[in-house]
């Protein structure tokens, strides 16, 4: 008996250990084999690692039917049911991971800077610290292939494209004003400071269906998400004075940035080619509060800027010159919260709210005008896989614009744009993606429904080079400068078309791309200037294409950045008043940029020179024959800068633009009439307001972090 005992015990014990062998091999998509993948049955330490023919094999005491682990870096982790009594000589095929930091990305008509772009073509905000920019984003980004340097306005155009084709957004959220007040001739700047921006993207064309109301171009200015360290910063410069401080707590933080500019002084001391009663004067300030939740962020960002002038304007057509005294108002509030929820959802809520009033006397005329803009976003995304993101959202813009001329003649109107959009990532592999969408909208006031496909492409054809296409149809509102006349009018359209071919490695990065923009619907009208009784149509058409490059280099040559832009374009449009289909004046049809930035350790100094070279842009001529016949001298001008630290948080920085004062001519104002002795039409010219810009300012960081300076923002 006690054998028989002994027997059943000694059975049941090998039942209970009994073992099962699982073998098989691993291999890529192109069927080869994967050396040191991890294996292994989900839930137990029983596994192995395959070899260099990608095998493996290994015993389990698991029974039944199981879930076999496989894992590699840069691959998909793959998850598969087996049974484990026949899982012998099994091949199992792995993905390649489309989350990894060499994975294709979509470059097509995209610049990206920040800390969060996989590609940056530039390093964060360091576009701003080009000589010759004096802190202006706008200026910075003119130094990139696919813009244009109208010196005498000084906003930004984009392939062929005016000023109102490009939209400006700050985290997502419209700014409707994005400009200070400037006149005729006498260029603006861009309202923002860099000091509170972390990431930058500027897409030249083909950008995504999430954005709208833009013809040509978006700029997005991404707020920092987090703050740290307390910091204060303190500027002292030859045209005003700068304050800024960042307090942060355990889950939030604060960040407030001050500016007085009265320029002056410095017009008293520098020559001008401007007849100023009251030279340039504003106060402007800007603030982002943060706060971190466990699963999002909330954001508040406030900005504001007072400014004035008064200045005499010489008009070829007048006897005396006109006065121009003007005064503006600005405000823009932006609140916005992103967050994670349920299974991979995010969401994005956000609103603003900019408000713009301007008081303008010229001579015995007053015109007074204003603008409310509101803008409402909501954004879902869905990551479905690894492989496939959803993107779901609505936007709703509001515009309320008024204005009054002499108190009697009163002229404006109300917009309310409402859109859906919808747009995928798919990534087919880490070598090829998409991304496709549609975008919906309907504007009220000119009653017009739009629906809008988009979509880009990109493919990897080696480890450091990839190609990409964009296409997209794109719409927009035509300005207020007609709407506020009339209703009448229909959405003015661009297709694109972009092919893209970028390399990047280490800090060595080429981009090029070819582009095609087809324009329709384009303003029309029958006077020489828009007025109340002007009759409109949207007949007018164009085209713009050409070849942007852009090459940056920040290791062939120790302690120097470079980057060297290069655009050509061909374009042409009859819209507005034009009698042909021509180039526009604002057009110059080649522009080459070199920046460059060097470190002197000896001298504790950072050097900076930047080179700008546009050839001659069309005008025209009233004393020949043909409409815009004539090109404008080409334009040069080269800046320098030198930035020296006196410790490290301290700098002093001085820069000139045009250092060697090239006499640059922006186009000319012809007389109206012909001079009655000879039959000449007369002319004035258009020329910068200066022929050099100095800069001097002291630059002060006071931190916990004692080698923080604000090097990078100048």
């Amino acid at each position: 008996m006690k054998t028989l005992y002994f027997l059943i015990l000694l059975l049941l014990t090998s039942l209970g250990f009994a073992q099962n062998t699982i073998s098989g091999a691993v291999v890529d998509e192109k069927n080869k084999p994967v050396n040191g993948a991890n294996v292994f049955i989900d839930g137990t330490y029983d596994g192995a690692s395959t070899d260099e023919t990608g095998h493996f094999s290994f015993t389990t005491s698991a029974t039944v039917n199981q879930s076999l682990v496989i894992s590699f870096l840069a691959f998909e982790t793959l998850k598969v049911a087996i049974d484990v009594a026949n899982c012998q000589y099994k091949t199992f095929k792995l993905k390649e991971s489309v989350n990894t930091l060499d994975a294709v990305v979509v470059t097509a008509g995209t610049f990206s800077a920040g800390e969060k772009s996989r590609v940056s073509v530039l390093k964060p905000l360091d576009i701003v610290t080009t000589a010759g920019s004096a802190g202006n984003i706008i200026a910075a980004l003119q130094t990139l292939p696919g813009t244009q340097n109208v010196g005498e306005d000084g906003r930004l155009f984009v392939r062929g494209g005016e000023a109102d084709e490009t939209q400006t957004f700050v985290d997502g959220i419209r700014v409707a004003q994005p400009y200070g007040a400037s006149t005729n001739n006498l260029p603006t700047r861009g309202r923002f400071s860099p000091f509170l921006f972390s990431g930058i993207a500027f897409s030249t064309g083909g950008y995504s269906a999430e954005y709208g109301e833009a013809l040509s171009s978006v700029l997005l200015l991404n707020t920092q998400d987090e703050a740290d360290q307390n910091k204060t910063d303190i500027s002292l410069m030859t045209v005003g004075l700068g304050l800024s401080h960042t307090q942060k707590w355990k889950k939030s933080s604060l960040s407030v940035n001050t500016a007085y500019i009265d320029l002056a002084p410095y017009q008293k001391a520098i020559p001008q080619n401007v007849d100023w009663n009251r030279p340039y004067q504003s106060l402007a300030g800007e603030a982002v509060y943060r706060y971190n939740f466990n699963s999002g962020i909330y954001k508040l960002y406030a900005a504001f800027d007072a400014s004035r002038f008064d200045l005499n304007q010489e008009d070829i057509n007048l006897p005396n010159p006109v006065r121009v005294n003007l005064s503006n108002n600005n405000f823009y509030l932006n609140s916005s919260y992103k967050g994670n929820f349920g299974n991979n959802w995010q969401v994005f809520g956000g609103l603003s709210y900019g408000y713009s009033h301007n008081h303008i006397d010229l001579d015995a005329n007053t015109v007074v005008n204003g603008e409310h803009a509101s803008h409402m976003k909501f954004k879902l995304t869905k990551k479905v896989s690894d492989r496939i993101k959803l993107n779901f959202g609505s936007d709703y813009f509001i515009t309320k614009y008024d204005e009054d001329f002499n108190t009697s003649l009163k002229n404006g109107y109300n917009a309310n744009i409402a859109a859906l959009y919808t747009e995928a990532d798919i990534f087919f592999s880490k070598n090829l993606a998409a991304k496709v969408g549609l975008r919906t909208s309907n504007n009220n006031y000119i009653q017009e429904n739009t629906v809008d496909p988009r979509a880009s492409l990109a493919y990897k054809v080696s480890k450091n080079s990839q190609f990409s296409f964009a296409y997209g149809n794109f719409e927009e509102a035509t300005k207020a400068e007609y709407l506020k006349y009339s209703s009448q009018f229909k959405n003015e359209k661009a297709a694109h078309y972009i092919l893209n071919y970028q390399y990047v490695k280490g800090t060595r990065t080429l981009r090029a791309e070819l582009y095609l923009k087809e324009y329709n619907n384009l303003v029309k009208y029958d006077s020489k200037t828009v007025q109340y009784d002007t009759t409109f149509n949207n007949d007018g058409t164009g085209y713009a294409k050409g070849l942007d490059v852009f090459w940056r280099d920040g290791s062939s040559i120790k302690n120097l950045e470079y980057w060297i832009s290069y655009s050509y374009i061909d374009t042409k449009r009859i819209y507005k008043n034009f009698s042909a289909q021509v180039t526009p004046s604002f057009v110059a049809k080649q522009n080459v940029s070199l920046v460059t930035k060097y470190w002197i350790s000896d001298w504790k100094s950072q050097l900076g020179l930047t080179q700008q070279f546009s050839t001659g842009r069309p005008y025209n001529n009233p004393n020949q024959p043909l409409f815009m016949n004539s090109l404008t001298k080409s334009y040069s001008s080269l800046s320098f800068s030198w930035a020296y630290l006196v410790t490290q948080q301290k700098i002093l920085y001085f820069s000139v633009s045009n250092v060697l004062g090239t006499k640059n001519i922006y186009g000319y104002n012809y007389a109206t009439t012909a001079n009655l002795d000879n039959g000449i039409f007369e002319r004035k010219e258009i020329t910068p307001t200066a022929d050099r810009f100095f800069f001097v300012g002291f630059f002060w960081t006071i931190s916990e972090k004692k080698n923080d300076n604000q090097l990078k923002n100048l």
